[in-house]
């Protein structure tokens, strides 16, 4: 599918003009519908964007927010992306909104994966917004190169939901909607901000495995348009 970079000046105009095409996508869905799913990414990078969606005059109230991966960790966890996305999302207006973690306190991460899956089934498919960050390894969500359940994490015929994911770069056991889950989002952003994370994007945009730089699959891949949002 064909994707579309979208440059700002710094990170700071990036998370704005983010959070106001969110907000609009969100607010058109609420008006459609009577309601609006987004799934976000961890990590440092959404911060900001993060804090100026908050802010934002939606009807929060109506707004399921869930997250595309997570560590198997406890909310309380300095790692977990839960975390993050109470302390700078779940703020201001957006404290109305309904939260579903992908984190669940289980005695394994795949009774985890399977009670998140039954979980954010309730959200209602496909989703409005999900935003995806890039590591430098090329990994998205928790499709990591080498990772344990990546194949059938990437099948497009593998079914929406939860599964497991382990791999050497990703720390923890860790939880990941399927590619079949994001690929369809009626806005589907990656996020990346630096020198370095457009060189990784140059080099997944050329040719080679998906299993290399899983990023491939879902710039080959998605059914929707890939809107990337990049600054310095």
């Amino acid at each position: 599918m064909a994707s579309t970079l979208h440059s700002f000046a710094s990170p700071a105009d990036l998370a704005g003009s983010l959070a106001d095409k969110v907000a609009h996508t969100l607010s058109a869905a609420i008006a459609a519908r009577g309601a609006a799913s987004i799934a976000v990414s961890g990590g440092s990078t959404p911060k900001a964007f993060f804090q100026a969606l908050s802010t934002r005059d939606i009807a929060w109230d109506k707004v399921t927010i869930t997250l595309v991966d997570e560590r198997f960790v406890p909310a309380d966890n300095t790692r977990s992306n839960h975390l993050l996305v109470d302390a700078n999302l779940l703020q201001d207006k957006a404290k109305a909104a309904r939260f579903v973690p992908l984190y669940q306190p289980a005695a394994s991460v795949e009774d985890a994966a399977r009670l998140a899956t039954k979980k954010s089934a309730e959200i209602g498919i496909p989703f409005d917004v999900v935003i995806l960050g890039m590591g430098g390894d090329g990994h998205t969500a928790s499709f990591f190169p080498g990772g344990s359940n990546l194949a059938e994490a990437l099948d497009a015929s593998t079914p929406r939901g939860v599964i497991t994911m382990e791999a050497e770069g990703a720390g923890e056991p860790r939880l990941t909607f399927t590619f079949s889950s994001l690929r369809d989002a009626a806005l589907l952003v990656l996020h990346i901000e630096g020198e370095g994370k457009k060189d990784v994007l140059a080099k997944a945009e050329g040719s080679g495995d998906e299993a290399d730089m899983p990023i491939r699959a879902v710039l080959r891949r998605a059914t929707s348009p890939v809107e990337i949002y990049w600054a310095p």
